[in-house]
């Protein structure tokens, strides 16, 4: 049995003093107890879990006739921030300094928080491209910390014995939530039940109250008939369903899991003669389109349990060589949708990375029906997988 960690009296008091100085937006005091601790401490003795970051944003208390806080405040959030405090940090209820932010009105804070996770998350990506996040030792006190991924594991020696029990900690973790994992998705069995898609986890694949930003998808990417149309992930055929009534030439489904292509063909969608669907994981069939010389006119993606990796991934390296100069490319914009800031954060991480990749992307908002958040449309499901107001619709073109 592992030696439980023994917190000294000097460093939950040197906590303490970090919490209290940033709470009091006292920047020469922060500056000289930054050196000798971490921005990112938490007073064990307290009763709730907040970090200097949450102290400092809390104590600015809540924006009244747009007047925010002061030049101390922000400078005190941008010098922990400069000093590796954890953007995406969750307190006891469950809040990242930017929802404390965004719920007090601080607009000007909650900016400089978002600007500093995009910050974190494009540089945690890098590390990862380079093969630099297994033995970066100082990941933690940089908070470079990623939405829907797993920081990867630190490589040690194990024996045996030690790597079948984390082996099996692992599968029995996938087959508790399948959304993890996207072949033990594909393995899993699915439930159509009316105006809801869910996995045997009881995650929401899909749901009804997306079909107007499907047929907006749709709008978007297929401005007039005969083009030729691709859709990744059909689920519900929501999307698939308003991409025919544009009357595409060629309509091609990719589709991974073997009970959506049952009922792909219940619903008589291999009949249709301007469909063709392609029936496993688009990372194994789209080298095959390109060797091809495939060209199309519309790319949508919109899958399941992968994450924003995969998205990169499907953009930069496929949809550059299938899409026609004048095409348009869509793809489902729910990365970190259950969160303001984390939506924030990587709708602006998207732009970028598809801007690297040869993009431009417009942004259309979508308001989701009123009430969404916290209504009886969740019950049965795992958790929500939306809960803010808006939804941005990307449409990307290549850059001219």
């Amino acid at each position: 049995m592992a030696d439980q960690v023994q917190v000294s009296e000097e460093d939950i008091l040197l906590a303490k003093r970090i919490i209290s100085a940033a709470e009091r937006h006292d920047i020469p005091a922060l500056k000289v107890l930054l050196k000798e601790g971490s921005a990112n401490v938490m007073d064990p003795t307290a009763t709730t879990a907040t970090s200097p970051l949450h102290a400092a944003i809390l104590s600015c208390g809540e924006a009244k006739d747009g007047k925010e806080a002061g030049d101390d405040a922000y400078q005190t959030v941008d010098l922990l921030l400069s000093n590796g405090a954890i953007w995406n940090d969750l307190n006891k209820e469950d809040e990242t300094p930017g929802c404390v932010a965004l719920r007090l009105g601080q607009r000007k804070i909650y900016e400089n928080i978002v600007e500093a996770g995009v910050r974190a998350e494009l540089l945690f990506a890098k590390m990862q491209a380079l093969g630099l996040g297994d033995d970066d030792e100082e990941e933690e006190e940089e908070g470079e910390e990623v939405l829907e991924e797993q920081p990867a594991v630190k490589k040690q020696k194990v024996d045996e014995e030690t790597a079948q029990a984390v082996t099996q900690a692992v599968e029995e973790e996938i087959l508790d939530d399948v959304s993890k994992d996207n072949k033990a998705y594909l393995r899993s069995q699915l439930r159509y039940k009316p105006g809801i898609l869910l996995d045997e986890s009881d995650n929401a694949v899909m749901m009804d109250w997306e079909t107007e930003i499907m047929q907006r998808h749709a709008e978007t990417l297929i401005p007039k008939k005969g083009l030729k149309v691709m859709n990744v992930g059909h689920g519900m055929g929501i999307v698939d369903t308003a991409i025919q009534t544009h009357e595409p030439a060629e309509h091609h489904i990719i589709e991974g899991h073997p009970q959506v292509h049952q009922r792909l063909r219940e619903q008589g969608w291999y009949d249709k003669p301007n469909v063709i669907i392609h029936e496993g994981r688009w990372q194994d069939i789209l080298p095959k389109l390109v060797e091809q010389g495939v060209v199309l006119d519309a790319i949508y993606y919109d899958t399941f349990a992968e994450d924003y990796a995969a998205l990169k991934e499907f953009f930069s390296e496929y949809v550059v060589a299938l899409l026609a100069p004048d095409g348009k490319f869509g793809w489902y914009n729910g990365l970190g949708a259950d969160r303001q800031v984390c939506y924030d954060v990587y709708t602006k991480v998207s732009e970028i990375d598809l801007h690297e990749a040869g993009f431009d992307t417009e942004w259309e908002d979508i308001k989701v029906p009123a009430g969404l958040h916290g209504s009886k449309q969740w019950e049965g499901t795992r958790r929500p997988y939306w809960t803010i107001d808006l939804y941005k619709l990307p449409v990307n073109t290549f850059v001219k």
